[in-house]
């Protein structure tokens, strides 16, 4: 694979590895005959990204060596990141930039051709890798958001930097609120909340009923939209009731099924979060498990022992499923000694 980045192009691809380091911490670079792939997944697969890069962004594009597959490399986001760190030495002084990758060397090689005649070469090491993609429909989800990207910039900026998650729901007057969220109530806690609301109007496309709502990670949604308010373009929001996916797992064909925990996909779990108060947004009500299995599923779970917490369990807020931490024991620890009541 040999590319050839020139002129603007070469801080817009900088932007876009900004934006990937935001939220995963390894990059899939993949060479197809319709583009260069970039793509990284978080530690929790709640948050996938992807940028095509078409061969009419480069000067020069060859996806792989004439008699010879495509190769596929997964390389350390820092590493990566460290070549394009600063987007202003890139805009003034890199001239254009070569990105080569062949299976005759263990290296992606970049180099960058700046003014005065400087070049600066960087040699990352890499691993073959399945490609990365994620499954999913965007026409399948029946709610859609479509505005600036300026504009929903705008409207987390309020939002604490260190809040994990924020709601988005559709109010009275078919108003679009975020608001922070907390992953337990508690009355004894006295936490600040962030309410944003946005009037219809304000959107190119709202298409959702009132007291609808998603729950979603904020720091890779921030930059998501680092990249999209740069280029000055429209997002659309595509999404499904929380918590449920019609596939099986989220991700097909990658290489990172061996060491990552398994998906369990389901609608309505016990320790799934919670949606959003009636007054934020009236007539949501919450999912019940009301089927006839209900009560037998709910005696077959084994009872827990008496001071053990429950496995922590996370949704997958892009995709709905529910993970369990790979750290976490599948159930209650068990007893390695009996109470004796003898001893005193």
């Amino acid at each position: 694979m040999k590319c050839l980045v020139t002129g603007g192009n070469v801080k817009v691809l900088g932007k876009a590895v900004h934006s990937l380091s935001r939220i995963g911490d390894e990059l899939y670079l993949e060479p197809l005959d319709d583009g260069l792939s970039l793509r990284t997944v978080n530690s929790s697969r709640s948050a996938y990204a992807c940028f095509l890069f078409a061969p009419l962004f480069f000067q020069l594009y060859q996806a792989a060596t004439p008699g010879q597959d495509p190769l596929r490399c997964k390389i350390l986001m820092k590493s990566f990141l460290s070549v394009f760190r600063s987007l202003v030495m890139l805009e003034k002084t890199v001239e254009k930039c070569c990105i080569s990758l062949s299976g005759r060397n263990s290296f992606l090689v970049i180099q960058l051709h700046c003014k005065y005649g400087v070049k600066k070469t960087h040699n990352l090491s890499f691993q073959d890798c399945e490609s990365l993609q994620a499954v999913f429909d965007p026409s399948s989800c029946p709610h859609v958001l479509r505005a600036p990207a300026k504009l929903l910039g705008e409207a987390v900026l309020p939002f604490p930097l260190a809040l994990a998650e924020v709601t988005l729901g559709i109010g009275r007057g078919r108003r679009v609120i975020l608001r922070s969220y907390q992953e337990e109530a508690d009355s004894t806690v006295k936490a600040m909340v962030t309410e944003i609301s946005i009037g219809e109007e304000d959107f190119q496309q709202l298409q959702a009923q009132e007291g609808v709502a998603i729950t979603f990670c904020l720091k890779e949604f921030r930059g998501l939209l680092s990249f999209a308010e740069s280029a000055n373009l429209s997002l659309s929001i595509h999404f499904d009731a929380p918590g449920s996916t019609p596939y099986p797992d989220d991700f097909a064909n990658d290489d990172i099924d061996s060491y990552m925990i398994a998906m369990e996909t389901t609608v309505a779990s016990e320790g799934s979060r919670t949606l959003p108060s009636n007054s934020l947004l009236p007539g949501l009500q919450p999912p019940c498990n009301c089927g006839p299995n209900s009560e037998e599923e709910d005696e077959a779970e084994p009872s827990a022992v008496p001071g053990t917490p429950p496995p922590k369990k996370f949704r997958s807020l892009f995709f709905g499923s529910i993970l369990a931490p790979a750290h976490s024991p599948q159930g209650p620890s068990p007893v390695l000694a009996e109470d004796s009541e003898g001893e005193g």
